[in-house]
């Protein structure tokens, strides 16, 4: 069991690192519809977090008045969400390619 969340760990740090790659090419070719669709895949599973989690939680954890509400704290937890699905799914398909045969 260790074992196997060991490799998807490193299957997972290695997709992150694959995403932000992305991220960082579709910014400097300017395709920022990409970059829209992206943030539209993370935005409810951050609405549901932002509604179930409670509001003390998000002012110590952002130090922002009212979190909930604030728009930089929706979209950069959007983007957080987004990145970790894109990397959840390379992650998947990374272990299926070298561990699951």
């Amino acid at each position: 069991m260790m074992r196997v969340l060991l490799r998807f760990s490193a299957c997972l740090a290695l997709g992150l690192v694959v995403v932000v790659l992305i991220l960082v090419g579709l910014i400097f070719s300017g395709q920022f519809g990409l970059i829209g669709g992206l943030l539209c895949t993370g935005k409810p599973l951050a609405q549901l977090g932002l509604a179930l989690l409670p509001e003390p939680f998000w002012v110590a954890l952002t130090g922002v008045a009212d979190a909930r509400h604030s728009s930089s704290v929706q979209s950069f937890l959007q983007l957080c969400v987004a990145l970790g699905q894109g990397a959840g799914l390379l992650a998947l398909g990374f272990l299926r390619l070298w561990y699951w045969r």
